[in-house]
């Protein structure tokens, strides 16, 4: 066997067995990092070991015996728990030689089963965030490597090492016990493993990000998933659910995509090419899950929707009515602002387009809906549908800015595109649209004030975050002249609804300085201005400052950030805000709009290291250059690191975690100020 032949079969067998591995050894040793490492460590034998022997006859076996070695070796050397150490060691007495491993090395009796489901239980668990969930379940469970993990995300390799380490950190001091858990408990928590799997599934079926639409890697990966957990939970409907919904789902991925891997919407899809083994497997996992008995849970409810999808023979037979039923019964039991979307786009198709936009308009204040773009190419359907073309292209405009994936935002322009010669049909369409600007030409322009006389980079940027998330709203192509103080109420309200009354301010001034420059009525007549009831944070003392300044474990940026704060006195932003060209170092002050911010002989002796040589872009830069998704204007980046300048979130965030709950107001001196 050459080498290539044995590392491609280790690697079958890993994904194969790893998850009972590591599942035993975490039953051996109570910590799930280490059994990993353990059977990481067994695995690196396997690579040195295979080539030059060949594979065992049982593989996994080999791998385990291997492991439960290294187990006992880490306990002795460990002297932990030696009552344990005799047991196991009596047992490892009776493992026969690497050479002759029997098909079957652990006794009977032993629950390896029980041991990865305990394994999907812990790497689930409630105390790790989400996306932890999922990186570690594909890690453990999957016997993925953090690279698979990283390019199935989209995501760098180091990111998701230190996710999978952090997520692992936190099962050890959190104590989780190696253990199935009961009654009550063990609804919740197959909920919570049944949450990841179907998140898997869903970025494959359907990628956030990125060029492609799918990702079959992880729709298989899922499935598999699934598949494993009906084995080990045989009697828990809503896995027999999920199981249903998710061969159902993946039945339909050949018809999905066009020849140049663009969306196919699910009525114009060649029903010829779904997947007839896979809807009988879903047809089979729904029987099961049904014969179970009790009340449907999301996951079975959700198979049934697409059941009643799989049984049409055309399109034009889907029985709607009953898809809208069963998403009503799912709103009641999961009345998620999406489901909702679902119920309204149900409706829209069984009674008329009208009937699912009055659903669709109630939902348009939901903050959790802000940045979907699924609600607004919903209502661009339902427009178009009922002859609103203009609407339904702003819809469809505004669809496409806001996702993330390549090719589901080329399919939303092209569908755009689709309704503007019928909108150019139309007379009253044409003469809303023909004359003046569009709102993303008139921010653009309000933006690029320069000068005396126009915007210093400050607000710019401060005027930009207001504007943006009026175009990400309202659409770019919305003209300026239908821009109306009740849109931006609306955007307002669910934007900003529950900020701080310096926040909401902030942008109200921005939004009344952009109606204002463009000739419009006032934006803000609907947006009271906020008063602050909240007693302002006192200034630290002398003791705490002295404490900060001494300390010797801060970097030189955050040293000299903090100082110049307390020394000028200047506003938070404002400081941020300045530029290695505006420093006047002899006479310790610096160009800040119309003044200047000026500073003592702490600041004075700390600037010199942090601009190292430095005489252009600005003064505090990020530890990192930006990603490519997030690409800062040219004035916010230093031209010889390629970093970008400091935001003032980030630099709150690294305050209060180096003083606990003080924030960066608090370091202004009361008698200082710009001059």
């Amino acid at each position: 066997m050459t080498r290539g032949d044995a590392h491609r079969t280790i690697d079958a067998v890993w994904k194969l067995e790893s998850a009972r591995i590591i599942g035993g050894l975490t039953r051996m040793v109570h910590d799930v990092g280490l059994a990993e490492e353990l059977a990481q460590d067994a695995l690196v034998s396997a690579l040195e070991q295979w080539p030059r022997s060949g594979v065992p006859d049982n593989p996994g076996a080999w791998l385990m015996a291997i492991a439960k070695r290294r187990a006992v070796d880490h306990i002795r050397r460990a002297q932990r728990l030696e009552h344990k150490q005799e047991q196991l060691a009596r047992e490892q007495e009776h493992l026969p030689e690497q050479e002759h491993l029997p098909e079957h090395p652990e006794h009977p009796e032993h629950p390896e089963q029980d041991d990865v489901l305990r394994l999907m239980f812990i790497s689930c668990h409630p105390v790790l965030p989400t996306g932890s969930r999922v990186a570690l379940t594909l890690r453990l469970i999957g016997g993925l490597t953090a690279a698979e993990i990283a390019r199935a995300f989209l995501d760098t390799e180091t990111a998701t090492a230190r996710l999978i380490a952090d997520a692992k950190r936190r099962l050890a001091e959190a104590r989780v016990p190696f253990e199935l858990p009961e009654g009550d408990r063990l609804a919740e928590r197959v909920s919570s493993v049944l949450e990841v799997v179907y998140l898997i599934f869903n970025e494959g079926y359907s990628a956030t990000s990125g060029d492609d639409l799918l990702r079959p890697g992880l729709t298989l990966e899922a499935l598999r998933l699934g598949r494993l957990l009906a084995a080990l939970a045989p009697d828990e409907p809503e896995v027999h659910g999920l199981v249903a919904l998710m061969e159902i789902q993946e039945s339909r991925s050949a018809a999905r995509t066009g020849p140049h891997g663009e969306p196919v919407q699910l009525h114009e899809q060649n029903r010829g090419r779904w997947d007839q083994l896979l809807i009988r497997r879903g047809f089979t996992a729904m029987l099961r899950a049904r014969d179970l008995g009790g009340p449907p849970g999301p996951y079975v409810l959700q198979a049934a929707i697409a059941i009643t999808h799989a049984q049409a023979r055309t399109a034009e037979d889907t029985d709607w009515k009953q898809i809208a039923a069963l998403y009503g019964a799912l709103a009641r039991l999961l009345p998620t602002p999406v489901v909702r979307l679902n119920r309204a786009v149900a409706t829209g198709m069984a009674d008329g387009p009208g009937a699912g936009l009055a659903q669709l308009d109630a939902l348009n204040a939901d903050p959790a809906l802000r940045d979907y773009h699924l609600l607004p190419a919903a209502r661009g359907d339902l427009l178009a549908r009922l002859g609103r073309s203009a609407e339904a292209r702003l819809e469809f405009d505004r669809a496409a800015s806001l996702t993330r994936n390549a090719a589901e935002r080329a399919f939303l322009l092209r569908r755009a595109d689709a309704v503007a010669d019928a909108e150019a049909a139309s007379p009253a369409d044409a003469a809303a649209t023909a004359s003046g600007p569009t709102l993303a030409e008139a921010a653009d322009r309000f933006l690029a004030q320069g000068g005396q006389d126009g915007l210093d980079a400050a607000t710019t940027r401060a005027y930009g975050q207001t504007l943006r998330r009026l175009r990400l709203a309202l659409g770019d192509r919305l003209p300026l002249a239908r821009l109306s103080a009740d849109d931006v109420t609306r955007v307002f309200t669910t934007a900003w609804g529950g900020t701080a009354p310096a926040t909401w301010n902030r942008h109200r001034s921005a939004v009344r300085s952009f109606g204002g420059w463009a000739g419009l009525d006032d934006l803000a007549s609907g947006l009271a201005r906020r008063t602050d009831s909240r007693p302002r944070p006192e200034p630290l003392g002398p003791a705490a400052l002295d404490a900060l300044w001494s300390r010797t474990d801060l970097p030189v940026r955050e040293q000299t950030f903090w100082r110049l704060l307390h020394e000028s006195g200047a506003p938070v932003k404002a400081v941020l805000a300045l530029n290695a060209e505006d420093l006047d170092l002899d006479d310790r002050r610096a160009r800040s709009g119309a003044g200047w911010i000026t500073w003592r002989s702490g600041t004075a002796r700390l600037l010199p290291q942090l601009l190292a040589g430095r005489t252009r872009g600005p003064l505090f830069l990020t530890d990192r250059r930006p990603g490519p998704a997030r690409t800062p204007a040219a004035s916010d980046l230093d031209p010889e690191t390629g970093r970008s300048r400091l935001s003032y979130e980030r630099a709150e965030y690294v305050f209060k975690q180096a003083t606990g709950s003080c924030t960066l107001r608090q370091l202004r001196s009361r008698n200082r100020s710009r001059t």
